[in-house]
């Protein structure tokens, strides 16, 4: 993945500057959000202004920012902070448009099973509802200019960030020969299905194939099966001077990443959740906590946050899946397993994501 790409924060204006040290953001965030819900110091909040229904088990919420947003390009993700029986739980969700006219934030949600936020937004958030806003981050981005082709392949929830790329080329008059295929098991979980068709009959250069895997083919631009050397040579043209981008499940990227890296002009790949990866590491180690002092008694080969978790604690989090760096910390001692790829880190200093690390020995973290 390439590097991610965020916001210049706001620069606060002189009279700002000049009463900061007499506030205190959270002295004044608690008064002005009883005078308006997403008045803030500097923290980013949103509101719930519209949902849309996108598929059988998806909705579209559409989010109305206060002035702290420091805005996005298409293609990037952004953390969501929600309240659930009184508890702040934060994911990461893709926008699914460019900056638009009236700067309202899509994000389009897919109920997961036992999924804790996912069916909260699908099911129980109401309009008015107040989110915490992160800025957006991700690097998955249209280039500057746009040589050659793009072959965009989604599979599930992987249409989310691809859909944000197609609607900004659309808009550019699309520039380029965008091939977009788009992997689902049933033809009503697919997401913006209309708008995709529209699209492709309105430009000549834009072509979409559905893949379906629990479903039978029925259209001109559908198909079945997954994805492998014979479906991509039917449906993706000549690799050679393609730039591939690839949004799903581990699994999927990494199928993808096989078939393809070495035949393209250029591989971009966002998974949102791990590849399957074999882990050995078996017993439980300590870990030292170095600002509070405290030791905790972990097995190997869990996630550093799932474990931080079950013994109480609430470290920083967000995406859950090594992208935004909300639970980056330092580490001072010990050797860690990377989980995505199942390699074994025995730097003794350095910073780690709690999500995709485990602990393979005793450590100590900033924490």
């Amino acid at each position: 993945m390439n590097a991610q790409i965020r916001p210049i924060p706001r620069r606060p204006g002189p009279l700002k500057r000049l009463i900061r040290p007499l506030v205190k953001p959270d002295v004044f965030d608690f008064w002005a959000t009883r005078f308006h819900r997403t008045w803030t110091w500097e923290r980013p909040l949103a509101r719930l202004v519209a949902r849309e229904v996108a598929s059988a088990d998806a909705v579209t919420l559409l989010f109305k920012p206060n002035r702290h947003w420091g805005g996005h390009r298409a293609g990037q993700h952004v953390n969501l902070g929600v309240d659930i029986d009184g508890v702040r739980v934060t994911r990461s969700y893709s926008l699914t448009a460019p900056p638009r006219a009236d700067g309202l934030l899509p994000v389009t949600v897919k109920a997961i099973e036992g999924g804790r936020v996912s069916r909260h937004l699908c099911q129980g958030a109401r309009i008015g509802d107040i989110v915490e806003l992160g800025q957006a981050f991700g690097g998955m981005t249209l280039p500057a200019s746009s040589p050659g082709a793009f072959l965009l392949l989604a599979a599930g929830s992987g249409i989310t960030p691809l859909m944000a790329l197609v609607r900004e080329l659309a808009g550019q008059g699309m520039p380029s020969d965008v091939t977009l295929m788009y992997w689902v098991r049933r033809r009503e979980e697919a997401c913006f299905l209309d708008e995709l068709r529209a699209l492709a009959a309105e430009h000549p250069r834009f072509r979409l194939r559905l893949l379906l895997t629990r479903d039978t083919a029925s259209f001109a631009d559908e198909a079945e099966g997954r994805i492998d050397d014979a479906l991509l040579a039917t449906h993706a043209g000549d690799l050679s001077a393609q730039q591939v981008m690839a949004c799903g499940p581990g699994g999927f990227v990494e199928a993808a990443r096989g078939l393809l890296a070495a035949k393209v002009a250029s591989f971009q790949a966002e998974a949102f959740t791990a590849p399957p990866v074999t882990v050995v590491d078996e017993g439980e180690v300590d870990i030292r906590l170095q600002r509070s002092g405290r030791t905790l008694r972990v097995p190997r080969g869990e996630s550093l946050l799932v474990a931080l978790e079950q013994h109480g604690l609430k470290p920083p989090s967000g995406c859950r899946m090594g992208i935004c760096n909300t639970c980056a910390c330092g580490k001072s001692a010990g050797s860690t397993r990377h989980l995505p790829s199942g390699e074994l880190i025995h730097e003794p200093t350095q910073a780690l994501k709690l999500c995709i690390h485990s602990a393979a020995t005793d450590l100590e973290l900033d924490l």
